[in-house]
Order: C-alpha cells, then sequence, then structure tokens
C-alpha cells in the first residue's frame, strides 16, 4: 500500500509540512526509518532522534516541526494519528470467503455468503453470522450465538452458547468466551456447583487478547461495553461489567460483579475484587489490589516499590509494627495535650 504525506494529511486530519507528494509506503522508528517510510514523535525522551532520522515524513506535533529535517504530517496527536497511518497501510488480511470443506456447520445457521469459516470449525444450531465474519481455523461456536458484521475471530476461539458479540471485533486466539464463572455453594465442606445461565453480551468494536477468559453470567450477563480493548491472559468473571472505551493490560484478574466503568485505564496484573464499582475516568497502576469502590476519578495505586531486598526485609519488618507505632504515638501525643 502507498499513500502520499498529502493523503494522509486528510485521513488524519493533520498538515503537511514539506513535500505533500512524498510517497509514502511502510512505517518504522525514527533510528531505522528510510526513504519511503514515515515514523512519529510522540515523546521528548526520542526527540534527540529526531535531528538524524532518514525517514521520508515524520507524524509529529507543532511544537516539534521546526526541529524536523525531513517532511512532517502535524497532528495534535501523533500516536493517534500513527495508527491510522498504519491501519492504511498494513491493512487486515482478510481470508477468502467461504467454508472449508473440513468445518461443520449445522443446518440451522445463518451464514451469509460474505462469511469465510476456517479448517475444523464447529458452528453450532441457531448461530447467527453476520456479513463478513470470519472465523479462523479451530474455531468452536456453540448454539445461539450472535456475532456481528466484520468481526474477525483468529484460531481456536471458543464462543459457547447463547453469547453476543458486536460488529467489527476482534478476538485473538485461545479466547473463550462464555464460559462457566466459578460459582460454587459451599454444604458442610461440601462444594455445590451453581449452574450459570447467564450469557456474556460484547458491544462493538471490541478487541479481546490471547488466552482471554470472560465468564458467562451466573444469572445475569456478563456485558463488555463498545469500543473497550482487552489485552492477552485477562480474566473477567460471572456478571462483570465493563464500560465503553475502557482498556485493560494483561494478566489483570477481575472478580465477579465488579461494574467498571468507561474510559477506564487497568495496568497489567492488577487485581480486582468481587462485587466492587469503579467509576468512569479511573486509572489503576501495575500490580494494584483494588479491594474497595472506586467513586471519584483519578490515578490510584496499591503495593510497595522495587528495593534492595536488605532494605525491603527491614521495611517489611516495620510496616508489621505500623499499628503498634501509630498507638504510641497516639498515646504520646496525649500526653502533650495535641
Amino acid at each position: 500500500m502507498k499513500y502520499t504525506l498529502q493523503e494522509l494529511a486528510e485521513h488524519t486530519g493533520g498538515q503537511v509540512v514539506g513535500d505533500p507528494q512524498t510517497v509514502i509506503e511502510r512505517v518504522a522508528t525514527l533510528t531505522r526509518a528510510d526513504s519511503g517510510a514515515i515514523s512519529f514523535l510522540t515523546s521528548a525522551a526520542y526527540r534527540q532522534y529526531l535531528a538524524n532520522t532518514s525517514a521520508s515524513a515524520v507524524i509529529l506535533r507543532e511544537g516539534d516541526a521546526s526541529h524536523c529535517p525531513v517532511s512532517a504530517l502535524i497532528v495534535d496527536n501523533p500516536h493517534a494519528a500513527y495508527a491510522r497511518v498504519a491501519s492504511l497501510l498494513y491493512p487486515p488480511v482478510i481470508p477468502p470467503v467461504g467454508i472449508h470443506p473440513s468445518a461443520v456447520v449445522e443446518e440451522s445457521a445463518t451464514v451469509p455468503e460474505s462469511v469465510s469459516i476456517g479448517a475444523n470449525c464447529y458452528v453450532g444450531a441457531d448461530v447467527r453470522l453476520e456479513e463478513g465474519v470470519s472465523l479462523g481455523p479451530g474455531c468452536i461456536i456453540e448454539a445461539a450465538v450472535h456475532i456481528g458484521a466484520n468481526s474477525r475471530l483468529a484460531a481456536n476461539v471458543t464462543v459457547l452458547h447463547e453469547c453476543q458479540i458486536g460488529q467489527q471485533a476482534v478476538i485473538h486466539s485461545g479466547v473463550v468466551i462464555g464460559g462457566d464463572g466459578f460459582g460454587q455453594a459451599n454444604d458442610q465442606g461440601v462444594w455445590l456447583k451453581i449452574p450459570q445461565i447467564g450469557r456474556v453480551i460484547i458491544g462493538d468494536d471490541v478487541e479481546i487478547g490471547a488466552n482471554t477468559a470472560i465468564d458467562r453470567g451466573a444469572i445475569e450477563d456478563t456485558v463488555i461495553g463498545d469500543n473497550v480493548k482487552l489485552d492477552n491472559l485477562i480474566q473477567v468473571a460471572h456478571n462483570v461489567h465493563l464500560g465503553a472505551h475502557t482498556v485493560v493490560a494483561a494478566a489483570t484478574a477481575i472478580a465477579g460483579s465488579a461494574r467498571i466503568g468507561k474510559h477506564c485505564t487497568i495496568a497489567g496484573m492488577v487485581g480486582i475484587a468481587g462485587h466492587i464499582e469503579i467509576v468512569d475516568n479511573v486509572t489503576i497502576t501495575a500490580m494494584s489490589i483494588v479491594s474497595h469502590s472506586i467513586r471519584e476519578p483519578g490515578v490510584y495505586s496499591s503495593g510497595t516499590t522495587l528495593e534492595p531486598n536488605k532494605l525491603w526485609r527491614k521495611n517489611a519488618v516495620r510496616f508489621k509494627q505500623l499499628d503498634e507505632m501509630a498507638k504510641r504515638i497516639k498515646t504520646l501525643e496525649s500526653r502533650q495535650g495535641k
């Protein structure tokens, strides 16, 4: 794919400084770019590489334009503009339409001619696939599932019965949608399984990373809002609600019935307790434990930072003494009349 810099400017809403007819055919970093490549600058930490770049053009903010030795695409948000440019230059590979001879498709399934179903797939009874859906090899789509138009499932994705996926979803390999939630009742020391009768409802323009699991609701549904982006190896338990435009990084675990608002950012390896609520516009930093509801927007963290082991061991001992220290300080303050 090739585009002129002017065409990219029209696509991103940016302005060209330099030659608008510069031909762009690939993306590259500032240090490795050569003729025909476009790069981008989002952080001042990388400005040192701008002066010597061999890129044909660079995507950057207006304030950096005077430092750019080549043509530039001026935008307010270089990272977002780069995403749009890269999507143009590297469109997704769409498999050919049709049903592979080894796939099994039940007669009651609705499968338009524009759908692609790969080798060894199974499409169950009363499944409804909309126009342009693509199922990679080995996908299992159980009964009464609905998948919206132009959604793409990579190899070995499993969608269990009655779950729904919106339009333009991208679901990577190994994802399981609609597995049973972890519902158990204790009867005098013996665990009894509770049937999980809800569904998983996924909105439009959602991306789900490899080997992520989203459990079906216990009674009501697990809900993933529009434009939610989930990384690899995430656990979303039963009855969780994720608000639109929220992003969650790898290895995070969200316990049952947690409700997370819109436009939230959850970093990697965060643990979120069940039955809590997190309002819109909350950021939680990596490896935090969220044990209670968050009712105000903002950035939240927990845990201790890395330090030499010898110092950490001393501080760990003192941490256990904090309650006693607090009591002693309170006693001393009361004696001094504070």
